[in-house]
């Protein structure tokens, strides 16, 4: 049986695969590299987000199997990927 976490995990990764693919369908429909720029930066955002909940789900999922110092450190980690993203 699967457990609800990993069905959770599974079903934000097909909808943000989903918004990928809906996403390159818009741009090839406006055919427009304006459009297409605006589209990404929304992709941009997205991203992100999926990360953080399926990394808190997973680690809420594990949460008797992770020492605390090791669930820290992990999201010690995606807040500096996400740090390095918005820097110059």
């Amino acid at each position: 049986m699967i457990e609800k976490a990993l069905l959770m995990i599974i079903a934000l990764r097909i909808f943000s695969g989903s918004v990928d693919i809906a996403a390159a369908l818009l741009m090839y429909k406006f055919n427009d590299l304006e459009k297409a720029f605006y589209i990404n930066t929304l992709l941009a955002l997205v991203g992100p987000c999926i990360l953080i909940i399926t990394t808190a789900i997973a680690l809420f999922g594990l949460a008797e199997k992770i020492s605390l110092t090791r669930m820290i450190c992990l999201f010690a980690g995606i807040t500096l990927i996400l740090i390095s993203l918005k820097s110059d």
